[in-house]
């Protein structure tokens, strides 16, 4: 029995890290079918990368061995070579159209909106953010609204993170398409949430649109990313994705309180 248990312990513990962690250096878990295709893709382009690499280290090596001035005191003259120039050029195409079909698929799928069961809106403020939820109102002053405040590390209870928890979260169902829409009320501002592979300037008098598609509960942290002002390290975001039994709670609980 103390084996087992010795065993246990020494067996590594897997989390999924929807916050960033100290001297992180990869990507957080992914949530959504985006931030996945996001990952893959940067990592198909770091194997082409780490070939180019090792092909231009092994070339450099190569050279610097076989025309060291004493292997080689009279180098050849020999200044163009027709078929290692064809090689180069044709090489690097076939490499970036490799590269281009999955990046242009995965940037198409960026902006398809797929009929949304769920529409959000998002507004920046300096320095917190607004959510409105329009779908289940019949006049914009029985909709649900609400501002979402960072946390002062005064108030910050066991467990909260510092700078990144807000006292009133966007609560959205798991499995679900949604729509978020975002704009800004005074000056340019940036939703995004890397587990959700979601980034989005909220600008002024205009609005911007993502679409999301959570696979799994969870809470799910990011921040303001474009410079607003003086506290832009201070507007954190927070989404919390529940499962749809839980989320018509909350929204039945939300329309309670108009």
């Amino acid at each position: 029995m103390n084996l087992f248990l010795s065993i246990l312990i020494l067996l590594p513990i897997f989390s999924l890290a929807d916050a960033p962690e100290a001297w992180q250096l990869g990507f957080q878990d992914p949530a959504t079918p985006i931030m996945q295709g996001i990952i893959d893709l940067h990592h198909d382009i770091v194997f082409f990368m780490i070939l180019i690499i090792v092909f231009v280290l092994w070339m450099i090596t190569r050279t610097l061995y076989h025309f060291h001035y004493k292997k080689n005191p009279i180098p050849e003259k020999i200044i163009h070579g027709t078929t290692i120039e064809i090689a180069w050029t044709i090489m690097p195409s076939l490499i970036l159209v490799l590269i281009a079909v999955p990046s242009f698929a995965l940037l198409y799928s960026l902006d398809e909106v797929v009929d949304p069961a769920v529409t959000i809106k998002a507004i920046g403020h300096q320095w917190y953010w607004s959510y409105e939820y329009s779908d289940y109102s019949q006049s914009d002053d029985q909709s649900i609204a609400f501002d979402s405040y960072m946390i002062p590390d005064d108030d910050l209870e066991l467990g909260q993170l510092r700078l990144l928890e807000v006292d009133n979260r966007m609560v959205v169902p798991a499995n679900t398409h949604l729509r978020l829409i975002i704009t800004a009320a005074d000056v340019l501002h940036s939703w995004a949430v890397p587990s959700l592979g979601a980034k989005c300037d909220a600008v002024p008098g205009r609005l911007n649109q993502i679409p999301l598609f959570i696979k799994r509960e969870g809470v799910f942290y990011g921040q303001c990313s474009e410079l607003c002002g003086a506290n832009h390290a201070f507007m954190p975001i927070v989404v919390e994705a529940v499962s749809l039994e839980d989320y018509i709670s909350w929204v039945s609980n939300k329309l309670e309180e108009i």
